[in-house]
């Protein structure tokens, strides 16, 4: 069992279950459904369950999975490092996304994690960042009638 507290998905999981937890009871008060269709409950609602759902599978399928090297195994912080990372590239692409905008603040983050969080070539994450970004504006913004953040800056 003390193996257990060691495993990366134990920790992952329990920390996602409570964020789902968290989503939800803040989703609980918002109207999820109001007369031109789903209100601002409905979404953090689905995403929150289904992260609590998702979460507690990771946590039992840790907890049960036998492993004969688990004693062996440790932590790695290498992968922890990255792993927080991607978090704080999304945390900062959060804070300048009323700067900057959404495409470029987007754009910024799918750049990130492509070329250096994966370490792939520029000519492909500068597409797939421009790609992506345009993808989401065309989506939200002509396919769902949607404004997206345009930012103070640009």
């Amino acid at each position: 069992m003390n193996s257990l507290y060691r495993k990366g998905d134990f920790w992952a999981g329990l920390v996602l279950a409570g964020l789902g937890v968290y989503i939800v009871s803040q989703a609980w008060g918002w109207p999820y459904m109001t007369e031109e269709g789903p209100g601002p409950g409905f979404f953090p609602m689905w995403y929150g369950t289904v992260m609590v759902a998702l979460s507690v599978l990771l946590v039992a399928g840790t907890v049960f999975r036998h492993d004969a090297n688990a004693r062996h195994k440790l932590m790695r912080w290498s992968e922890l490092r990255r792993a927080m990372t991607c978090w704080f590239a999304l945390a900062v692409c959060v804070a300048i996304i009323k700067f900057v905008g959404f495409m470029i603040a987007f754009g910024l983050l799918t750049w990130f994690i492509i070329a250096v969080m994966f370490k792939r070539p520029q000519k492909e994450a500068l597409a797939y960042a421009v790609g992506g970004a345009v993808g989401f504006f065309a989506l939200f913004t002509w396919g769902l009638e949607l404004q997206l953040p345009v930012g103070t800056l640009f």
